[in-house]
């Protein structure tokens, strides 16, 4: 990844996906702008980054000039380019784009409100297609590595009626993956999505967690390495070749077991 300048979005927590495949970007040489938005992890149960963010970007441990920060609210339609532009500006250009935010909302079927609704939309779905129009419209087609990650979840492997403005956005995720794909193939910029499945980033309580791990074959969650690996290995030139899937990384998940 030398030479190459990654984005990675929702890196707000060390326990977290996003800090984990920032952090491994940056390893494998890349610059890396990171993107938070702390106040969304303030107002859930698990809480924001007991160190903050300047306790987090040094836990990364990487030299300043690689690696940059920006705290946007992805539900202002301006963000998602203001995000871009900021890579642009301190790194020159942008290469991947690592769609890695969500806004996580519970919410039953007679619970939901418009104005969950409309967020989720915004933060999720719309959120990540202005990125990649951002990204798309920065990005040099002469250079080699041109990427976007997105990230869904299982909603389209199993029902989530008790999440539905998460899932119902999380699942327009999925569906743009291969249109988007189509859109950007003749430029030399792939578009995958991952399905990490559970991944332990510290927000199942005690009896959701035991309840997963029974239903994993490795007989544990999933971990954001597990799923940085994989991300990272989408942001490689060793998957020049992959572009409109969607990728369920969930260990052998058996639903049916919960």
């Amino acid at each position: 990844m030398t030479d190459r300048v990654a984005i990675v979005t929702g890196v707000s927590r060390q326990a977290g996906i996003g800090f984990a495949i920032a952090r491994d970007l940056l390893a494998e040489g890349a610059r890396v702008l990171i993107h938070s938005w702390t106040p969304h992890d303030a107002a859930q149960p698990w809480g924001s980054d007991s160190a903050g963010m300047s306790g987090l970007i040094d836990a990364i441990g990487h030299p300043a000039d690689r690696l940059a920060h920006i705290e946007a609210d992805l539900a202002e339609p301006e963000a998602p380019a203001a995000v871009v532009d900021r890579a642009r500006d301190l790194f020159g250009h942008v290469d991947v784009l690592v769609a890695n935010h969500a806004r996580s909302a519970l919410g039953s079927l007679s619970e939901v409100t418009a104005e969950e609704l409309d967020l989720c939309w915004a933060v999720n779905a719309r959120a990540s297609v202005l990125l990649t129009q951002a990204h798309a419209a920065q990005h040099d087609d002469e250079r080699p590595g041109g990427r976007v990650i997105l990230f869904t979840s299982g909603q389209h492997l199993a029902p989530m009626s008790r999440e539905i403005p998460y899932a119902i956005s999380k699942g327009a995720i999925h569906q743009m993956t291969l249109t988007l794909a189509d859109a950007l193939a003749d430029r030399g910029i792939t578009v995958n999505a991952i399905n990490p499945g559970p991944t332990h980033t510290g927000w199942a309580d005690a009896e959701l967690t035991r309840s997963v791990r029974d239903a994993l074959p490795a007989g544990r969650w999933g971990t954001p390495d597990d799923v940085s690996r994989l991300a990272c290995w989408l942001a490689s030139d060793a998957s020049a070749w992959i572009t409109g899937q969607v990728i369920n990384s969930e260990g052998g998940f058996r639903r049916w077991k919960m």
